[in-house]
């Protein structure tokens, strides 16, 4: 029986190289880091399509030093976003995991055109430093491509731009924000709505996954008309899942830990829901699964496995995972019911 490989993504790391591994064509490109550093960063390039991980240009694993809240832009990010419409891309997937930034997109935008600038009409640095002082927005430069661009971005979480659970908030302590830094994080993001609802008649704060990537999709919606979409479904859309699945006898998938997490729009629930819609029975192996969620799971048609029990394992589990897998899987082989 001949298997079919689909690699997959949420949105977030690995995207770029499933689609990749899925024939997509590499796209290398100089860009910035979060803090200005140059580095080459890549995107995939399928057909009309560009698929792009802010993480590669602006992300916060990048940086050769500590993080700096207050400069980090995703400048870098807009010089990606450029490229792919230079080189004809008429649908950018933007995939926004692991930022450095809490610009609200200021830094991409200034890299497609976007002018932002202080009383004086002088054109402001990006960064959330050179915010503090925006008075108004040129958008006379914006890119003109991105108007007849389809842009989605892959969010799969709904926190607002502003307040207790917005990207200052909840984000900024993740990207080395203290106490005051987060104030003033909050404090230039207003000020950035606030303008540029002057600027585009667009508020937009409240959108869900506002907040994401210190508002970067907030941005891109504000600005360029972009869509936030869970990332699992574009990323399925897009490799053509669901033709893959109709006919199969098993859909097998997984991830490192089976938990929580995987029935919240991850790939563990996107495939199942997927596999069922086509009556197609899932296995999904983990490195392990929590046994609170196997039942919920269950009943989506989904039998886990998990590659290993006692914790001990662990270690040695992730270097010799392909003979994990194997007796895993014998394991579920052996145990399953003959067909009648």
């Amino acid at each position: 029986m001949a298997a079919t490989l689909v690699p997959l993504a949420d949105g977030g790391d690995g995207t770029v190289a499933a689609f990749l591994e899925n024939g997509a064509t590499p796209q290398h490109v100089n860009t910035v880091d979060a803090l200005g550093a140059p580095l080459v960063a890549t995107y995939a390039r399928s057909g009309p399509t560009a698929i792009i991980e802010m993480a590669t240009a602006s992300g916060l694993a990048l940086l050769a030093g500590p993080p700096d809240p207050r400069r980090a832009t995703t400048y870098g990010t807009g010089l990606l976003i450029a490229d792919a419409l230079a080189r004809g891309a008429a649908h950018l997937v933007l995939g926004i995991g692991g930022s450095a930034t809490t610009d609200g997109g200021a830094g991409a935008l200034a890299a497609l055109g976007v002018r932002f600038l202080d009383a004086a009409r002088a054109t402001l640095d990006p960064s959330p430093t050179g915010l503090a002082q925006l008075a108004s927005i040129d958008v006379a430069g914006l890119d003109p491509r991105l108007a007849a661009a389809t842009i989605e971005i892959a969010c799969d979480v709904d926190n607002p731009l502003l307040g207790p659970a917005g990207a200052a908030a909840v984000y900024g302590p993740q990207k080395g924000a203290d106490a005051a830094d987060v104030a003033f994080l909050e404090g230039v993001l207003a000020r950035l709505a606030r303008v540029a609802t002057a600027a585009t008649s667009r508020d937009l704060g409240a959108l869900p996954g506002a907040g994401a990537a210190g508002g970067l999709g907030w941005g891109l919606a504000t600005f360029a008309g972009a869509r936030l979409v869970r990332g699992f479904d574009v990323v399925a859309r897009l490799v053509g899942l669901a033709g893959a699945l109709r006919g199969a006898a098993l859909c097998i998938t997984g991830e490192g830990r089976i938990d929580r997490q995987s029935l919240e729009g991850k790939v563990v629930a996107g495939v199942a829901a997927l596999a069922a819609a086509a009556g197609v029975e899932t296995i999904a192996i983990g490195g392990s699964v929590d046994p609170l969620v196997e039942p919920e799971l269950r009943t989506r048609g989904v039998t886990c496995i998990a590659l290993i029990d006692d914790p001990a394992d662990r270690e040695r589990a992730m270097r010799e995972a392909p003979a994990f897998i194997r007796a895993a899987t014998a394991r579920w082989a052996r145990q399953r019911p003959a067909p009648i």
